[in-house]
């Protein structure tokens, strides 16, 4: 029941994972901007006052979990089974294991033996920040731009492949650099404030003039550090302080397109290299190199937690202005993002195009995790 409970406010449509609303515009034939994370935007401000401690629940059943009966088990089934191959100790490879037998020898699989799988096989662990306090949920999605095979004066910036002989962690040039190289191995021509967006993402769909479709994943990075711009955009005056939305940057950079905005996005030295494959119609793979699950599946900090954890999120939007929805449910993770740093954070793959877009824009909100760890591990 991942959008249970959704609290409908009025709310508009954010379009920046900051605490204002930062509305895009967009249309039918209008590719729209992904939203941006806050180091785009302005200083987000400080989120609600705890809602208390995370229940204690070490050791228990997944039945104590607040909301568990509410819960759509057989679409968490569903998900779990589709990606807990990529968890790498025994304990969890057993469940899986067990889930497939579930699926070879029930057809269908019901809600009940879904729900009795989970009760079954896992025990909760809640995670903690170090106060004791809430996370922080935000939400993203895999936006889709207008595209062409060969550069014209609007389409004039390159999406470059991985360099030959790349390594993770490997420093290279600086954006500036990068751009300053006429390319000879380029897969696809952008609007320069498009491609700049797309790399803020990470990932995204393109439309040929044509009409075919393609995927643009995240191949490589030149491993320098992300930097906003912002504030720097305000303290030049380019932009009002109470202004710099994702909306207002983009805006910005499409009508000084050329020299004035590739030195505005200079200031981020940070580049993404791209993979670009048909579109299949799925979703864009997460770090873990399978696909996300829309509305199943969250990025997360890899210093903290696994790729294949099985994962119970508690985000209440009740009280947050311009909030669509509380979240609550299992995940999966199976992403993570330069963003996405500490025990209780976690980024929601909402799915693709202009409506999971929308709702992403709107969530931040105060966030309970709990890890679901297979009976009998030593973690």
């Amino acid at each position: 029941m991942i959008s249970g409970g959704a609290r409908r406010r009025g709310c508009s449509a954010k379009a920046a994972l900051v605490g204002l609303a930062l509305t895009l515009a967009a249309c039918a034939t209008t590719p729209i901007a992904p939203p941006v994370p806050p180091e785009i935007g302005t200083e987000a401000p400080a989120l609600p006052p705890p809602p208390g401690p995370a229940p204690a629940l070490e050791g228990q059943s997944p039945a104590t979990l607040p909301g568990w009966n509410d819960e759509d088990h057989l679409a968490a089934f569903e998900a779990w089974a589709d990606s807990c191959r990529v968890a790498r100790d025994a304990a969890s490879r057993t469940q899986c294991d067990r889930a497939m037998h579930i699926k070879q020898t029930s057809k269908p699989v019901t809600p009940s033996a879904a729900r009795a799988f989970f009760e079954s096989g896992f025990v909760v662990v809640a995670a903690q920040t170090a106060d004791g306090g809430p996370g922080l949920l935000t939400a993203y999605f895999a936006p889709e731009y207008a595209a062409r095979r060969a550069p014209d004066a609007e389409f004039n910036m390159p999406v470059l492949p991985r360099p030959t002989g790349w390594t993770r962690g490997q420093v290279l040039p600086v954006r500036a650099d990068i751009e300053g190289v006429p390319p000879t191995d380029a897969l696809a021509w952008m609007r320069a404030e498009d491609l700049f967006f797309m790399q803020i993402q990470g990932s995204g769909y393109l439309t040929f003039e044509d009409g075919t479709r393609a995927r643009a994943a995240y191949a490589a990075d030149n491993g320098r550090p992300f930097t906003g711009i912002a504030r720097p955009m305000a303290e030049q005056g380019l932009l009002p302080a109470n202004g710099t939305s994702g909306e207002a940057i983009r805006a910005w950079l499409a009508a000084h397109r050329g020299q004035e905005a590739r030195a505005m996005m200079a200031r981020n030295p940070r580049y993404i290299f791209f993979a670009v494959d048909p579109d299949d119609g799925g979703h864009p793979n997460g770090a873990a190199g399978i696909p996300l699950i829309a509305r199943r599946s969250i990025a997360i900090d890899p210093a903290h937690w696994r790729y294949g954890d099985l994962v119970w999120i508690s985000a209440d939007g009740g009280n947050l202005r311009g909030a669509r929805a509380s979240y609550q449910g299992l995940v999966v993770a199976l992403d993570t993002g330069s963003a996405i740093r500490g025990p209780v954070r976690a980024d929601f793959y909402m799915g693709r195009g202009a409506a999971a877009g929308e709702e992403a824009g709107a969530v931040r909100h105060p966030l309970r995790m709990w890890r679901l760890v297979p009976r009998g591990s030593a973690n």
